[in-house]
């Protein structure tokens, strides 16, 4: 190899290491702080998230918004910086980025679906929409939340049965434990009591209920009595409200139905119900057939 060659090697080296060369160091340079800058906030986020809202639900949902916005965060920082080092080593990039625009279109007509779940999934845990542990009502379907994931939601009926429900096809939800509940009751009475002593008594049950230790901590106001809401045929119907933390107003609400039930029946208040009244028919010709009822009292004596 002659001199001459050498040294013009070595110059056009030069030339691209002064360049070139410096340029792609200070782009990788640039891509190795962005990406500690991000995982530093990621990290600060998760902190303050955290320190806020302890619960294991609202940890994993953090946990999950991180390391979307980490993952999103790494592949743009990647690309754009790949991009820019390519363009550096004298690569072309417009075939490039022709066949990864035709293969990112031909991947989103295929997995359009998924990307709706995953977008509609991070949406639902950036505003916090359901939580581990909520009851909703999403898609046609009811059930405690068991797992908030970015693409599926996953939820236990009553009965045990599990559903998994995907984000995108969720447009609208219905969660029946969000910060507090109320339990709502009707109650029937018959026309011939004094509604104004019939909602005094349901309000000291209410006072009852929330001085038992058993209920009282899931009781957060007292009994809200909205008054007659509506005559029906046989009964005059009194509405009322128990406002409940979390999850709770199911329980409180037998209870208060049943304390409601014993109550009237020892005071002899009404609750009517419907009464069927049975008209045997009379024939065509003649006297309709005779109806024979049987009494029965008590148990019938032992045959010897």
């Amino acid at each position: 190899m002659s001199p001459m060659y050498l040294a013009r090697f070595f110059d056009r080296s030069f030339d691209w290491i002064s360049t070139s060369g410096l340029r792609i160091l200070l782009i990788s340079t640039a891509i190795a702080v962005f990406l500690v800058i991000v995982k530093r906030l990621l990290m600060r986020f998760r902190r303050l998230y955290e320190g806020t809202l302890s619960a294991p639900a609202q940890i994993k949902r953090a946990d999950t918004l991180s390391q979307v916005i980490r993952d999103v965060a790494r592949v743009v920082i990647l690309v754009v910086g790949g991009m820019m080092i390519l363009s550096e080593v004298g690569i072309d990039l417009k075939p490039l980025l022709a066949a990864a625009g035709l293969g990112g279109l031909a991947i989103g007509f295929g997995a359009q679906s998924l990307v709706k779940d995953v977008i509609s999934g991070f949406f639902i845990l950036l505003e916090d929409s359901v939580q581990i542990g909520d009851a909703v009502e999403i898609a046609g379907v009811s059930g405690v939340v068991e797992e908030v994931n970015l693409r599926t939601i996953t939820l236990r009926d009553g009965a045990g049965s599990v559903y998994v429900v995907p984000n995108g096809s969720i447009d609208k939800v219905k969660n029946m434990t969000k910060s507090y509940c109320y339990y709502l009751l009707d109650i029937n009475v018959s026309y011939r009591e004094n509604v104004d002593e019939v909602m005094a008594v349901v309000r000291a049950l209410g006072e009852e209920l929330r001085s038992d230790p058993a209920f009282g901590t899931d009781i957060l106001e007292p009994l809200e009595m909205f008054g007659v809401d509506q005559f029906t045929d046989s009964a005059v119907v009194i509405k009322c409200r128990i406002k409940t933390t979390p999850t709770q107003q199911w329980r409180v609400g037998r209870e208060m139905n049943r304390r409601i039930k014993n109550t009237f029946d020892a005071r002899g208040i009404e609750m009517p119900f419907p009464h069927r009244t049975i008209y045997w028919g009379e024939p065509k010709h003649g006297t309709p057939p005779p109806v024979y009822v049987a009494q029965w009292r008590g148990e019938p004596a032992a045959s010897t």
